[in-house]
């Protein structure tokens, strides 16, 4: 099972959305997918239209249950969040190996999933740590507006800590542009100027806005269900080919 952390410590860049669109996506082509959502905000959760589950990754980190695994659809499963899973930052402070919780409740999965997607809150706190510790990979969404790339190395830094302590085989994927307004003058700058820092980390693909993305996840689905032919869906379809090159 190849763990991928969707990461970046600020918010509304897309994380979640992309967690969800990337995932429905590979299970559609026949890939085991497995999601967690692992922010208190619980926005992935909610949008595929889970409230007030039983059991969420909390019950996992605090008492040491196995994941609350649920099946959306065919190939597609989500470990769902609740608002308390914020006070493990707390809970979990004085624990010896708090940063690889999620590494040991993963580690009994190895086989049943191709594929596992972490969405993390906007932080790099203690759950995002886990997140890290347990990943092979980082995929880090970046919104299309000048300066976004600022702040990335503060998240690099980050990543490169954990590699030394907590997690030697941790390798970042790659950067992609989301929020993408191809009618705005000044997208090709962005595009340049991120291009230019980036280089060869950034994915040639991009999501551009798209209404229906919005939309899909306040009726509770993936863009592929809500509108497969939507410029929403054609974009994740092509990062997700992307993704599965590399």
């Amino acid at each position: 099972m190849k763990t991928i952390a969707i990461v970046n410590h600020k918010g509304g860049v897309a994380k979640t959305t992309s967690v969800q669109n990337i995932s429905a996506g590979m299970a559609a082509k026949g890939k085991k997918i497995l999601m967690i959502d692992l922010d208190p905000q619980a926005n992935l959760t909610k949008g595929f239209g889970i409230f007030n589950a039983e059991k969420t990754i909390y019950n996992s980190f605090r008492k040491g249950e196995a994941l609350p695994i649920q099946q959306i659809k065919k190939n597609l499963f989500l470990v769902p969040s609740s608002q308390d899973f914020g006070a493990v930052e707390v809970e979990l402070a004085s624990e010896m190996g708090r940063e690889k919780v999620l590494q040991r409740l993963l580690s009994g999965l190895n086989g049943q999933f191709d594929y596992c997607f972490l969405d993390c809150p906007p932080s790099v706190q203690l759950i995002t740590i886990n997140a890290l510790t347990a990943a092979n990979e980082v995929l880090i969404p970046l919104e299309a507006e000048f300066y976004a790339f600022q702040g990335l190395d503060s998240i690099f830094n980050v990543i490169k800590k954990v590699k030394d302590v907590l997690n030697a085989s941790i390798t970042i994927k790659g950067v992609f542009l989301t929020k993408v307004k191809d009618r705005r003058s000044i997208t090709g700058a962005i595009r340049d100027e991120v291009k230019k820092h980036l280089g060869n980390m950034l994915f040639e693909t991009e999501i551009r806005e798209n209404v229906a993305i919005v939309d899909s996840q306040a009726n509770g689905k993936d863009i592929f269900e809500y509108d497969k032919n939507c410029n929403g869906a054609k974009d994740y379809n092509k990062l997700i080919t992307e993704i599965l090159k590399n």
